[in-house]
């Protein structure tokens, strides 16, 4: 689990909760790492003997997620500077949307935004947003074909190489794969608002959780999840 040390500089404060920061954050790890719905996160706390409603623990991940997302993303080493932008087609309460993702060449993810529209209205706001927020010098960005991408590169980002090319984009359109996992579990998602604070938390708790266990002996990876649960 996530433990109740904080992954930050300002830790969140427990003060007036029922219950211990080590349960508190055994839910919030439940709920982000493993497609369950509340109810079955408070299913999996009665088997252990802790009384806790669904709508507790919905609460706890929405104060304590992006809380422990935070702590984690500070943690991580500055992006690299080459940078994979893809955008997927969600439906949210029945009607189309778009969720715009970028990451890094490690397949880090570095911000996430949930959109109407994949125009090029849309691709200046996810570029200037993902700009402001990790403030690290660009050298290549890496799109697939959208005529949106390539109308507003010169723009936004002009001495920035841009590569478009469907085959180069491949570790944004595989980052995009645990969030269809939870869209299919949470069988949508409700509402534009809701989408973005779940998934803001949800790229950076989940990966934290999903080392590349293909690369490794299975000592070096229940090592590397012990680091990773104290952490």
């Amino acid at each position: 689990m996530l433990g109740g040390v904080s992954v930050g500089s300002t830790p969140p404060s427990y003060r007036g909760h029922r219950y211990p920061a080590e349960v508190i954050s055994y839910c919030v790890w439940l709920y982000f790492r493993f497609p369950l719905s509340f109810r079955e996160v408070e299913e999996l706390l009665l088997e252990r003997g802790v009384t806790a409603s669904h709508e507790t623990v919905r609460r706890w991940c929405a104060k304590f997620g992006q809380a422990y997302a935070n702590g984690l993303r500070r943690r991580r080493p500055r992006p690299g500077d080459k940078w994979h932008l893809d955008e997927v087609f969600v439906r949210i309460n029945g009607e189309p949307k778009y969720l715009w993702r970028a990451v890094d060449a490690s397949g880090n993810v570095l911000d996430i935004l949930v959109q109407n529209r994949r125009d090029k209205a849309a691709a200046r706001r996810f570029f200037r947003r993902l700009l402001k927020t990790t403030c690290s010098v660009l050298r290549v960005v890496v799109t697939d074909k959208p005529r949106s991408y390539s109308a507003t590169h010169p723009e936004v980002m002009p001495s920035v190489e841009h590569r478009s090319h469907q085959g180069l984009n491949n570790r944004a359109e595989n980052s995009h794969q645990p969030t269809r996992q939870r869209e299919r579990a949470m069988k949508g998602f409700r509402s534009m608002g809701a989408a973005q604070r779940f998934l803001a938390a949800f790229s950076d708790i989940s990966p934290h959780f999903r080392p590349r266990r293909h690369l490794m002996t299975a000592p070096d990876y229940r090592a590397e999840m012990i680091l990773r649960f104290a952490i």
